[in-house]
C-alpha cells in the first residue's frame, strides 16, 4: 500500500507536541484561500511510497514523541495513513493528523478508511485555513475557526497551549529553501526570497 507523499521531516520541533516526525501527503481537493502550501495541492503522484518503507523510517529515529501527518489533505489518503497511524501507535508513539475537515463531517461519514483513520488519531487538528480569520495566538494552527479534538487521553489543552508556534528552515546544497512550521508566511516569505534563490514552503491549513 503506498502514500503519495509531498515531503518527510524524520525530526522537527514545529509540528505538533515534542520532538516528531512529520508527513506531508500530496494531495488536496479544498484549495484555501491564502493556503501557503499550495504545491501540495496537484494529486499527481509525487513520490509514492510505501507504507512498510515509510514505518520502517519511523522506528530508526531517536527519540521522537511520535508522528504528524498534513498536507495537502491526509483524510483522502486515509486508507494508507490509517494502516501507518495503527503501526505507530502499536510502537507507543502518537499520532496528530492536520485536516481541513471538520470533525463532524469526518465523524458522521460512512467511509471505513476515515473512520480508522479517526480511531489511530491521538489529537486531530481541524477546520480549513480561513484568510479573514488568520491569528497566531495558539499553536500550530493559523486561523481562529480551526479546532483541537483530543480524540485520546494522550494530550490535554493545558498541555498544548504550553507550546509556542516556530518556524524550522532547511537549506539545500542548491539553496532552495524548506521552511515548515508557523509564522506570518506572506512577511516571510518576502524576507527569505531576497536571500535565497528557491523558496518551498509549508502551511499546515
Amino acid at each position: 500500500m503506498k502514500i503519495n507523499v509531498f515531503k518527510i521531516i524524520n525530526k522537527t520541533n514545529a509540528e505538533g507536541p515534542g520532538k516528531r516526525f512529520c508527513l506531508w501527503v500530496q494531495g488536496c481537493s479544498r484549495h484555501c484561500d491564502g493556503c501557503h502550501a499550495k504545491s501540495t495541492w496537484p494529486h499527481n503522484p509525487n513520490k509514492m511510497l510505501d507504507v512498510e518503507e515509510i514505518y520502517e523510517l519511523i522506528k530508526i529515529q531517536k527519540d521522537i514523541e511520535g508522528v504528524t501527518f498534513l498536507g495537502g489533505e491526509p483524510f483522502e489518503q486515509a486508507q494508507a495513513l490509517a494502516f501507518l497511524a495503527q503501526k505507530v501507535k502499536e510502537s507507543g508513539l502518537s499520532v496528530v493528523t492536520f485536516t481541513g475537515n471538520s470533525y463532524e463531517q469526518l465523524k458522521n461519514s460512512e467511509t471505513a478508511d476515515i473512520q480508522n483513520l479517526l480511531k489511530y488519531t491521538d489529537l486531530l487538528v481541524d477546520g480549513e485555513f480561513c484568510e479573514n480569520e488568520f491569528d497566531l495566538s495558539r499553536p500550530w494552527v493559523g486561523s481562529k475557526n480551526q479546532r483541537y479534538i483530543f480524540l485520546t487521553e494522550r494530550y490535554s489543552l493545558p498541555e498544548i497551549m504550553h507550546y509556542k508556534n516556530k518556524v524550522e528552515l532547511r537549506i539545500d546544497e542548491n539553496g532552495v529553501v524548506f521552511v515548515n512550521g508557523m509564522a506570518d508566511f506572506k512577511k516571510l516569505k518576502k524576507y527569505l526570497t531576497r536571500n535565497y534563490k528557491s523558496l518551498e514552503n509549508n502551511y499546515a491549513c
